[in-house]
């Protein structure tokens, strides 16, 4: 491909209005353009890039047993009442409405429709396992879109949903997927970690997440660095080693605390360490007052009190229902003497006696709680967030936290939907059973902002070779001299031959220029021709990773290229 009559509008400085790197990077190699707010148009370097993206996971997902097929945009609105979603989504849900008044929605997702399909279509116990995914554009009206493809309105997804016959088979297609996704990462060339996560407004009972590590990264993950485990910092669990304190401190007393209504205030006023007392957090869950306690010095886990109580919705209590339920304002509700509010306590307040806690009165606190004595413990589970120096819950080794961006998720739907949308099939009894789901999302467009967020430096992109627009660029250091400019476009096609995409920069600019430009766009190869190195007899090399520079001889041109190449793709490995 020729450069200039190609469409590469690159430019030297990012919109103000960019913020990370992807974005300003992606504007600046000319890839997108904002069209609206959250919304771009992909240009021709992007689209190549999200085609080799789609081609990878298309192949994996074939080779993984999964059927391609293709849905509408627009989903009836009856389809996501039926499901329950319609009112439940929120906002980021773009509702319109046809000439008729008809209510319908731009789909961010598919789970209703693909049901839909399947429960008209898959009748019999023979029709199942069966996976069939999508690649496709959605639609979320995020509230505040930003970070370019990373957080957009619109975007290019693939969906998968697998339906199966019973419980063990949904977790066999689970794991297909699971594994699935670690050869698209692998074969994309990123550094990527799966990770425990929640289910969000998707629903089921379990979940990963794939995050490209990154220091960029939105979201902090905490992974063992001696095993596989990872998690979202939401959901990472907390290994608690079983020590119990048993001796009984003397009965609890009152003691006054005057205006210490923090953690932090109330160790300075005792003279105590935080870690001391207990924190008590009151919540709304459902609708229903819940406290949760932990130590001080710790923070209490919402989503895991959520998931532990198997509820929909957890809140934190206002400052008026503290004290409706408390009988004290913020900052002295304490387990002791506390009625009509269910308690659960983190595992770890088993390990000492003796706790302060607030008294559910003004300016006072309790010396000397015994949880098992003094408070009516509903439960003790994991309910607090995992912190520096906790040990891995699975091998207890050290545990560190990095950053990433998610760019997939796999979902153990169970019968979420096939239950609300009555989708089921007979079984060999002839007997009615519904369907088990599965859910696998991989975010196309997303994952080209978090390989660049990866992978630059401060010249630009470096793409890795599987994801590269073209694998090679080619610089004409001297276009307007007829000898070299025919030499350029001979090693052009013997390159092309072999099965590369070259981008031959024949443009009548400046030698900086295109080096820049080279170095910004980010092909993973140079390969630099001009008047100098070819009296010289050579073709020089440039590894856009590392940077490193070699001489090619042009006599014997294919065979050294060759070998350079498998050391650069190496490099990658």
């Amino acid at each position: 491909m020729l450069q200039s009559r190609y469409f590469v509008p690159t430019l030297k400085e990012a919109p103000a209005d960019a913020e990370v790197i992807s974005h300003k990077l992606l504007i600046r190699a000319g890839m997108i353009r904002r069209l609206t707010s959250g919304v771009y148009s992909y240009l021709p370097l992007a689209l190549r890039a999200l085609s080799k993206i789609s081609n990878i996971t298309r192949e994996e997902m074939n080779r993984a047993g999964a059927i391609e097929l293709l849905m509408p945009t627009v989903q009836p609105a009856d389809l996501w009442q039926e499901s329950g979603r319609w009112d439940y989504y929120g906002k980021e849900l773009l509702r319109i409405k046809d000439r008729h008044d008809r209510d319908s929605c731009l789909g961010p997702t598919h789970e209703e429709v693909i049901t839909d399909i399947v429960r008209k279509e898959l009748r019999s116990y023979r029709n199942f396992p069966i996976n069939l995914y999508q690649i496709q554009t959605k639609f979320r009206d995020e509230i505040r879109p930003r970070f370019g493809l990373m957080r957009g309105r619109e975007f290019i997804m693939k969906d998968a949903y697998s339906f199966d016959r019973d419980d063990a088979g949904a977790d066999a297609s689970y794991k297909t997927m699971y594994e699935a996704y670690r050869r698209i990462f692998i074969r994309l060339g990123l550094k990527f970690r799966p990770v425990e996560a929640d289910t969000g407004s998707i629903g089921g009972n379990f979940s990963h997440e794939f995050m490209v590590l990154a220091a960029t990264g939105e979201d902090t993950i905490a992974a063992c660095t001696a095993c596989d485990y990872a998690a979202n910092v939401e959901r990472a669990r907390v290994r608690y080693d079983g020590t119990r304190d048993t001796t009984p401190p003397p009965p609890y007393t009152a003691v006054a605390t005057p205006g210490a209504c923090t953690i932090e205030e109330v160790a300075a006023f005792l003279k105590i360490a935080p870690e001391a007392i207990i924190k008590t957090i009151l919540l709304d869950v459902d609708g229903e007052p819940v406290a949760a306690l932990v130590r001080g010095d710790r923070e209490v886990n919402e989503l895991k009190v959520k998931t532990f109580l198997g509820a929909n919705q957890v809140f934190l209590a206002s400052p008026e229902q503290v004290t409706a339920w408390s009988g004290a304002p913020v900052g002295f509700a304490g387990p002791v003497g506390l009625k009509g509010v269910r308690i659960l306590a983190d595992a770890e307040l088993q390990a000492r006696e003796g706790w302060v806690a607030g008294a559910n009165a003004a300016d006072t606190h309790f010396i000397n709680v015994s949880l098992s004595r003094d408070a009516a413990i509903s439960a003790y589970a994991d309910i607090r967030a995992i912190c520096e120096g906790d040990v891995c819950a699975v091998c207890g080794g050290a545990m560190e936290f990095p950053r990433g961006i998610e760019v997939g998720h796999v979902f153990k739907l169970g019968t979420k939907y096939s239950k609300a949308m009555h989708a089921t099939y007979l079984d060999e009894n002839g007997k009615e059973q519904f369907v088990i789901m599965g859910c696998y999302g991989l975010g196309v467009s997303r994952v080209l902002a978090a390989c660049i967020e990866q992978n630059h430096d401060e010249h630009g992109i470096i793409f890795p070779p599987a994801i590269a627009p073209f694998h090679l660029a080619l610089l004409n250091l001297d276009p307007k001299d007829p000898d070299i400019s025919a030499k350029a476009l001979e090693i052009h096609d013997l390159l092309e031959q072999q099965g590369l995409e070259v981008l031959l920069d024949d443009r009548d600019e400046r030698a900086g220029v295109k080096f820049k430009d080279a170095d910004l766009v980010g092909l993973p190869m140079q390969l630099i021709m001009g008047g100098k190195s070819l009296a010289r007899g050579v073709i020089e090399a440039k590894d856009r990773r590392t940077g490193e520079k070699t001489d090619l001889p042009v006599d014997t041109f294919l065979q050294a290229f060759s070998a350079w190449k498998d050391r650069v793709y190496k490099g990658w490995e």
